[in-house]
């Protein structure tokens, strides 16, 4: 399939996929694996600062365990066909109560607000790849970021 006016310039796709990862109340699926490998997919709020992407997760769950284990995630935003792949790097889990500018930040943007509840973190999340397309004709190009920098 083709787009409705073809497929987008690399600017475009990546002034698309800020404003996407900058909407109010954005949900997104995020991919671990344990240290055996085992797959584990979830959908969450996300929240974006500017520089890195948020989630808030139960210190105790199987996402905490594997980011802290591994280090690594796999996000996706947005519909199936306007879809932003993010091969995502653990920068730091976080007590929701423990850093009040990324907790204002994150309950600004998501739909929902867990600080005060000592069972939460944020898992601060740094681009490494970052991959965007609608239809058939935007999978060339698709890559936006390599290495955790954006591409000219």
């Amino acid at each position: 399939m083709t787009g409705p006016r073809g497929p987008r310039d690399r600017a475009t796709r990546k002034a698309d996929t800020l404003a996407m990862w900058a909407t109010p109340e954005i949900d997104v699926w995020v991919a671990t694996a344990s240290a055996a490998g085992e797959a584990h997919l979830v959908p969450l709020s996300l929240a974006w600062t500017g520089e890195r992407l948020v989630i808030a997760v139960q210190e105790r769950s199987r996402t905490a365990r594997d980011l802290a284990a591994s280090g690594r995630a796999r996000l996706a935003v947005g519909p199936t066909r306007d879809v932003t792949m993010v091969d995502a790097v653990l920068e730091r889990l976080v007590p929701v109560d423990e850093d009040a500018g990324l907790g204002a930040a994150y309950a600004a943007q998501a739909d929902w607000d867990p600080r005060g509840d000592a069972a939460y973190v944020f898992a601060v999340l740094r681009p490494e790849r970052v991959q965007a397309w609608r239809e058939a004709d935007e999978i060339a190009g698709r890559t936006l970021m390599r290495g955790g920098h954006w591409l000219g």
